[in-house]
């Protein structure tokens, strides 16, 4: 089994509703028994809080549930854990490598090619871009991932 985490700051915009995502189309692909995921978040600004309204709201008219997920922060086992820890932009690449064990570099990567931009400080249609971003990614992902 692959094992996916998705991860930005506070774990209640950008990685969870890239985990719900992502969790969507693996089952729409039947591929469920062969990868999991989970998010996280750099810091742990709120633990244990939902997902940020507007990124819940936005999901939801796309046909995404976020209302059971629940933030959390990255903890050393999830560098053990997971296969594949994907960074929504890179002030995140940089604080995972440098709280890892280098041998667990090579697990920590971009999510995209460039930043998944932070909409929390910004209007409705930011939550909207990021949806397409992480769309997109998720099926780039996915491709990469998929068993021949």
């Amino acid at each position: 089994m692959i094992k996916v985490l998705f991860v930005c700051t506070g774990n209640i915009c950008r990685s969870p509703t890239a985990e719900a995502v992502f969790a969507r189309k693996i089952q729409a692909m039947g591929l469920q028994d062969e990868v999991s995921w989970d998010s996280a978040g750099t810091h742990g600004y709120h633990v244990g809080s939902a997902p940020d309204l507007r990124s819940t709201a936005a999901a939801r008219r796309r046909g995404y549930d976020l209302s059971v997920l629940r933030a959390r922060q990255v903890t050393y086992a999830d560098f053990e854990t997971f296969d594949l820890i994907l960074c929504m932009d890179e002030g995140h690449l940089t604080t995972l490598q440098q709280a890892a064990p280098k041998i667990f570099h090579d697990r920590i990567k971009m999510f995209d090619d460039r930043d998944v931009g932070d909409p929390y400080y910004g209007g409705d249609q930011g939550f909207e871009d990021v949806l397409d971003q992480i769309e997109e990614a998720c099926d780039r992902w996915i491709l990469q991932l998929k068993p021949m």
